[in-house]
């Protein structure tokens, strides 16, 4: 008891720093003057909340974890039971856009998007088990790829797709480099500093990039050269006009789904496929234990490079497609909430866990959408969330199923 009191102390009095210049101190101005105004209460309230929670909730929400763990755990999945869930989801995301209204596919559209950059985050993270907190980088490196070649060469979205996952891929090589010898804390300040680095080449590029502004006016995806659009440029058919349809914005809106669910299944199959070849045994090695990876003559060169070079092809395909969905691609939406967000679906769906990912991109996309009236309180919630994720299951929802072997006594 006396130890949680102690730690209890030490928390609050951290709590009233943290509190005290950002909300304890008000700014009041009497007639030329301003001067700070110090808030004791919201200060001693906030140290009090921060003590009884560690002092008594906290040892009270372990001991009941750890009594009824077993019984609150979700079970983990076997083979057949993923395969099969992984079906049927994919056959309720086939029919989904025919039955609702264009809001909801939008934001579905959204979620398979990041399922796409959680599945490309989950083959470094998960699989590799090395931290990357820069991955929006790959992201933005696949956007203005595509966009950059609309607008300096009239390039289509089918021409440029492939070369926006070959150049992510080719930046996610390069950054294997200086990464080689570094894991942990000091690998994931390195991929920090790459996606910041990526954002501000692209604001101060300004005659390249268009800077702050981006670049606008970027074409939706055609079908089969058919431009899905009310009006096509002289000489040019539209796809309704092909197939003798009316015109309506719906019709674009699934389109964009349907293509999205595509290269969602894309990434989801090339991953699955790969986890099972050797070089996937050989991430798992690399993460396990990169000295035993070593002793059994794996390359951990090469396997880093490997996992950095795919995971960032699956980002640059993602970003290619977002820049076709939004028309209009600018530095701001590539910030490292990004990063932290994706790599936040492959932690709360776990690591390594395919159908985890899937999940975990539904729940953090939908249900902040769901719940606009708190959008202000989002981060908090959000942040709430992971701690309660790491008490109650630090696994994640759906963890993968591990081989191992148990050697009697």
């Amino acid at each position: 008891m006396g130890n949680h009191v102690k730690n209890a102390l030490i928390a609050a009095f951290m709590a009233g720093v943290i509190i005290a210049p950002i909300f304890g101190l008000q700014i009041v101005r009497v007639g030329m003057q301003t001067h700070l105004k110090p808030e004791w209460g919201m200060i001693v309230a906030g140290m009090a909340i921060v003590f009884v929670f560690q002092a008594l909730v906290r040892p009270f929400l372990a001991r009941l974890f750890a009594k009824k763990g077993a019984a609150r755990a979700l079970p983990t999945l076997s083979d057949s039971a993923r395969r099969g869930l992984i079906f049927l989801l994919v056959a309720i995301a086939v029919i989904f856009p025919f039955f609702t209204g264009r809001a909801h596919v939008d934001i579905a559209t959204l979620v398979l998007i990041y399922i796409m950059l959680g599945l490309g985050l989950n083959i470094v993270v998960g699989f590799a088990g090395l931290l990357d907190l820069g991955f929006v980088g790959f992201y933005a490196v696949g956007a203005y790829t595509y966009a950059l070649l609309y607008h300096w060469a009239g390039w289509g979205f089918w021409e440029a797709l492939p070369l926006a996952g070959a150049m992510s891929a080719l930046f996610g090589f390069l950054l294997g480099f200086p990464v080689l010898r570094l894991r942990g804390d000091y690998l994931a300040i390195v991929t920090l500093g790459f996606g910041e680095i990526i954002r501000l080449l692209l604001i101060n590029l300004y005659s390249f990039t268009g800077g702050p502004d981006g670049i606008s006016g970027i074409p939706k995806p055609t079908v089969f050269g058919f431009p899905m659009a009310r009006r096509a440029a002289e000489g040019q058919t539209t796809f309704h006009e092909l197939v003798g349809w009316n015109f309506s914005n719906q019709d674009v809106i699934v389109y964009l789904y349907l293509m999205a669910l595509c290269l969602a299944l894309f990434a989801l199959f090339v991953s699955n496929r790969v986890i099972r070849m050797p070089i996937g045994r050989a991430w798992e090695a690399l993460r396990e234990d990169e000295i035993a990876c070593r002793s059994l003559g794996l390359n951990p060169t090469s396997i880093k490079l490997s996992a950095f070079t795919m995971g960032a092809m699956f980002a640059g395909l993602g970003g290619a497609f977002f820049a076709a969905r939004q028309g209009l691609v600018n530095p701001e939406s590539f910030t490292f909430m990004e990063s932290a967000l994706i790599l936040a679906i492959v932690v709360l769906g776990g690591m390594g866990s395919q159908v985890g990912v899937i999940l975990a991109a539904i729940v953090l996309t939908v249900v902040p959408e769901i719940a606009r009236e708190f959008a202000e309180y989002r981060m908090l919630i959000f942040g709430l969330v992971m701690v309660l994720m790491m008490i109650w299951r630090p696994q994640g929802l759906l963890p993968v199923k591990r081989p191992q072997v148990e050697l009697q006594a």
